[in-house]
């Protein structure tokens, strides 16, 4: 019979990486709003969660290649791409640029590794999680654009802007093969449709900055400007029309997509926050100081119901 811990780690699905995208990403909105000792709170969660997936990364690339080889074919595998991303970008915030070059590098290999056998494996019509193609792309740029400015790495802007041309593009190709019953009927992961846009609108808003600095022509600098206020506007109605599907069609069963809610919730406050900052767009500030608290509400609800999900699996099966 397996120990305990063992079996507990075989039940973590690809897919939860989706758990450090979002307790990271609430870690960067707070440090946004000014809290930042919950922030760091917050900051701890997401790296612990994060540790626990390169550990189940690990035993299963050692201990059952077949399912590794298997679950890398998939959109969810992506999550761990994005993750290290938000992280890394949350610890350039704290002035940790070694740690965010750390991150990078370790999401770049992983993200040219996963990309090929995802697309290789594409579905159609596609789901939220497909969106993952774009947010770990943009998970990417908001990581470069960060390291530009912080660390005065002005030649990571050029790179970093293809990351978020690329990241569109994902986002397009996913869009117009995405089967809208999924506002109906997904599990979490529906969500991913407006995360997605959300995380391409914090990545113009790193990226605004970071053309400045690198010393672009104002045009381009402007144009990253109105690119990142026209993406979050897209995100925030994304969102209301989420919110609204819930409303009509709830789901309230446990499910680790669910994590996948989580994600979008915070990336729009960040997101909002952010634009508001690089781009003068003042309004948008109140929207983002809002939008934080469901996504801490939704995380901290996500944390109990995947302990105990964990603590189920662990136990020993009664044969």
């Amino acid at each position: 019979m397996r120990a305990t811990p063992a079996r507990a780690l075989t039940a973590i699905p690809p897919g939860a990486g989706a758990a450090a995208m979002s307790t990271g990403i609430v870690s960067v909105a707070l440090y946004l709003v000014g809290f930042e000792w919950f922030s760091r709170a917050w900051l701890v969660v997401g790296v612990l969660i994060w540790a626990l997936l390169v550990v189940v990364f690990v035993s299963r690339l050692f201990d059952d290649r077949a399912r590794w080889a298997n679950e890398a074919d998939t959109p969810p595998a992506l999550t761990g791409v994005a993750a290290t991303c938000v992280l890394g970008a949350r610890c350039v915030l704290l002035g940790w640029n070694h740690v965010g070059w750390v991150a990078l590098g370790i999401a770049l290999v992983a993200w040219v590794v996963l990309i090929p056998a995802v697309v290789r494996h594409w579905t159609s019509p596609t789901v939220g999680v497909h969106f993952l193609l774009c947010v770990s792309t943009q998970g990417l740029a908001v990581l470069s654009g960060s390291l530009v400015v912080s660390a005065a790495a002005h030649w990571l802007a050029g790179p970093a802007f293809v990351a978020f041309l690329l990241g569109l593009f994902f986002y397009l190709m996913v869009l117009i093969r995405f089967s809208y019953d999924q506002f109906r009927v997904g599990a979490g992961d529906q969500w991913v449709f407006a995360g997605a846009l959300a995380i391409s609108a914090l990545a113009a808003g790193k990226l605004a900055p970071a053309a400045l600095a690198a010393g672009w022509p104002e045009g381009v600098h402007v144009a990253i400007q109105v690119a990142g206020v026209v993406i979050v506007c897209l995100a925030m109605t994304g969102y209301a029309v989420l919110l609204a599907s819930e409303i009509r069609w709830p789901r309230w069963q446990y499910d680790v997509r669910r994590w996948s809610t989580a994600f979008p919730m915070g990336m729009t406050s960040a997101a909002s926050l952010t634009v508001a900052s690089s781009s003068d767009a003042d309004w948008l500030r109140p929207v983002g100081q809002v939008l934080v608290w469901p996504a801490v509400i939704v995380c901290l609800v996500l944390l109990v119901g995947s302990a105990r999900h964990l603590v189920v699996a662990a136990r020993p099966s009664s044969t």
